[in-house]
């Protein structure tokens, strides 16, 4: 009985990175195209306007996936949305291996948006059922395994891009084959989801428990505020770095959203024990003075200086993403962590693609750089107001604690 047991608790422990693997893979699916764009810009003259739309089109899929997957892990499991969304990921890989147009990469990034939505919200809501006692490990994790997905995701690919044969197919087929690898690990997954939901699977209304509310907004407006930075991080900014410094290598550009993310993943792992909600505070105020000072760092047009603001950039995104996952995973309630994980990230893709997309018509009718410090100061303020709600919706909560 107790080998039983013991070999139960490694099974579930294999299970568990599995799971945070999965993640790290599906979020580096999200940013792989990053150092390209520049790349099909030039050789299919594309405008900074389509490049957005092309990463706003992802988040816009991945918008409709977050309403369903969570509702329908609910009452069909995690594996098989798990299952699905990652065959769906490589069948998106293999659309960009023979795209040749936007068309195609407008398909291909609708597919990877879907996916890895769903992966990333039946995915959070499977590492809750496995370790329902350890939801803020489970949220500090996740955003860890998202940002280190990332970042070998992009600098990866910049160094296929920019050293292999078929620099625009060989990131998508190197990345296909380790989704496959992965894929065979999750199809020997146990289901986590034991107690089903019932009901028809529909879409899932943007609304949570009552009880949490307070905490899922100050949670969500955290993430808004830090993915309309990771928006433009990822489709322009790696672009703009490289003409800022004349440094054209698209290594260069690729270290620079590389670097943010590891920053990022550095910074939520080495934070674990800051509370959640000071760490989340701290960090949008972070992101908000980071922000504007990139503004005079790209005007200096020193390489160096604009990587070290990409990984200060990075910490505070860790600090601000991070601690308000790690608030709201501890708090969501078992039997709501499907729909409530959907309403969190629906907010939050809601805030990737606007923003982007303002982003990138703007850059159509003035040149990058002079978009740049408004969409900075803009993101800025959000920011900073996200940080002045938790700090507000904190002392509430600690009045009532006292007055309780």
């Amino acid at each position: 009985m107790v080998a039983a047991d013991r070999h139960t608790g490694q099974t579930q422990r294999g299970a568990y990175t599995l799971l945070l693997v999965l993640s790290g893979v599906a979020l580096g699916v999200s940013g792989l195209p990053a150092p390209l764009y520049g790349m099909y810009e030039e050789v299919w003259h594309l405008s900074p306007l389509s490049t957005t739309v092309v990463f706003a089109v992802y988040a816009v899929a991945a918008l409709g996936a977050v309403l369903v997957s969570g509702r329908i892990s609910d009452v069909v499991g995690r594996k098989p949305v798990l299952l699905a969304a990652l065959f769906a990921m490589i069948v998106g890989l293999g659309v960009f291996l023979i795209a040749d147009n936007m068309a195609l990469l407008l398909v291909a990034r609708t597919i990877h948006g879907a996916a890895v939505g769903s992966i990333v919200v039946a995915g959070a809501a499977a590492l809750l059922d496995l370790r329902p006692d350890h939801g803020a490990r489970s949220g500090q994790l996740s955003g860890v395994s998202f940002n280190i997905g990332m970042t070998v995701a992009i600098l990866g690919s910049a160094v296929l891009a920019q050293y292999a044969p078929h620099p625009m197919r060989t990131p998508y087929a190197v990345v296909a084959v380790i989704c496959a690898v992965v894929g065979i690990g999750v199809v020997a997954l146990r289901e986590p989801h034991s107690a089903r939901t019932r009901g028809p699977i529909r879409i899932a209304k943007p609304a949570v428990p009552r009880d949490i509310r307070g905490d899922f907004w100050f949670a969500a407006l955290g993430a808004m505020a830090s993915w309309s930075v990771l928006g433009v991080l990822l489709s322009l900014y790696p672009s703009l770095a490289a003409q800022q410094t004349h440094v054209h290598n698209l290594v260069f550009g690729g270290a620079v959203a590389g670097t943010t993310a590891f920053a990022a993943a550095l910074c939520q792992l080495c934070a674990s024990r800051v509370p959640a909600r000071r760490a989340a505070i701290v960090g949008d105020v972070g992101m908000g003075l980071v922000l504007l000072a990139m503004i005079p760092v790209l005007a200096t047009h020193n390489w160096m200086l604009v990587l070290a603001a990409a990984a200060l950039l990075g910490a505070t995104f860790g600090l601000g993403f991070g601690g308000s996952l790690r608030h709201l995973s501890d708090v969501v309630p078992a039997d709501r962590r499907g729909e409530t994980m959907s309403a969190f990230y629906l907010l939050a893709y809601a805030a990737m693609a606007i923003p982007t997309i303002v982003a990138g018509w703007a850059a159509t009718k003035w040149p990058l750089s002079a978009v740049f410090p408004w969409f900075a100061g803009g993101a800025a303020v959000a920011c900073i107001v996200a940080a002045v709600v938790g700090a507000i919706s904190t002392r509430r909560r600690q009045a009532a604690d006292v007055t309780r």
